[in-house]
């Protein structure tokens, strides 16, 4: 039954999103002529050119070769997955096209929710180990040479170009305008689902009461704590420094904690990126 669960669930994740992915697109990127990138962009300038074209088709066909070179490269788990979300993907945008009119809609609300769209479900799918292929599979391959690269800034610089071929196609400069901010706004959505969900801080403590405070964070918060060794610039006095990695929800409880114990202690709160190790995420070889 887990075994099922674990299978199972990736699959409908991918479905879900796929759905949500061609809704944006069919919603607020065609009846508006908003520039899209990658592979779906091209098929888009197709689809203009030559209407007897569906866009679904189109991307399916022009994906093929992009995924028989991906095998070599990525293998056949992600293959596989990124397959499927490619044609499922392909498959609603040819479905929800003709399910009624789309009418247009201020630009800048297509650009809006149809870059929270976009971002939302390539987020998901990439979460999923999947691509929707595309400049998607080349911005997960080149995420293998580049790895401090987020997926949504390797995304964007790839899509940049296909958006101007579309503005050029349209013969309008505000297709490509509209479609660079609405292309922001789902890089800053996607990487905020690959990435911002893990949101958590790091505290550095300094107090002439180091050994109070992190007993305290350590029994009554179950909280781990490191001790660096600093020197004040003024005085040359050597004193611990307290490190700390937190989830967000434990601020309150971090500072009310240092100040009970030391109100002149000296508290620096940064974000913290990522943070891998017990009490937080496990680290996965395919982590993007």
């Amino acid at each position: 039954m887990a075994r099922l669960k674990k299978t199972l669930l990736p699959v409908l994740i991918i479905t879900a999103a796929s759905a949500v992915y061609a809704l944006g697109f069919v919603w607020c990127y065609v009846p508006n002529g908003i520039a899209f990138g990658g592979i779906t962009g091209v098929a888009q300038i197709i689809n203009y050119l030559v209407p007897a074209f569906p866009i679904g088709v189109t991307v399916i066909v022009i994906n093929i070769p992009l995924f028989i070179l991906g095998w070599k490269f990525i293998g056949g788990r992600l293959l596989v997955s990124s397959l499927y979300a490619m044609f499922v993907s392909s498959v609603f945008i040819d479905i929800l096209t003709p399910l009624r009119e789309w009418e247009s809609m201020e630009p800048l609300l297509a650009c809006i929710f149809g870059g929270l769209l976009l971002g939302l479900s390539l987020g998901l799918v990439f979460q999923q180990g999947a691509t929707t292929g595309g400049t998607d599979l080349m911005a997960r391959l080149l995420k293998l040479k580049l790895a401090w690269l987020p997926m949504g800034k390797l995304l964007m610089g790839i899509d940049l170009a296909v958006i101007v071929a579309v503005s050029i196609t349209f013969q309008t400069l505000y297709a490509a305008l509209y479609g660079l901010v609405a292309l922001y706004i789902s890089t800053i959505v996607m990487d905020g689902v690959l990435y911002g969900m893990d949101t958590a801080k790091v505290a550095y403590i300094i107090s002439d009461k180091n050994q109070e405070i992190s007993d305290a964070i350590v029994k009554d918060l179950d909280r781990g704590v490191t001790i660096l060794h600093g020197q004040g610039a003024y005085t040359g006095a050597e004193k611990n420094v307290l490190m700390c990695a937190f989830k967000q929800r434990e601020i309150a409880a971090i500072k009310a904690t240092v100040k009970d114990i030391d109100p002149a202690a000296f508290v620096i709160v940064c974000d913290a990126h990522e943070v891998l190790g017990e009490g937080f995420r496990d680290y996965k070889k395919d982590d993007l």
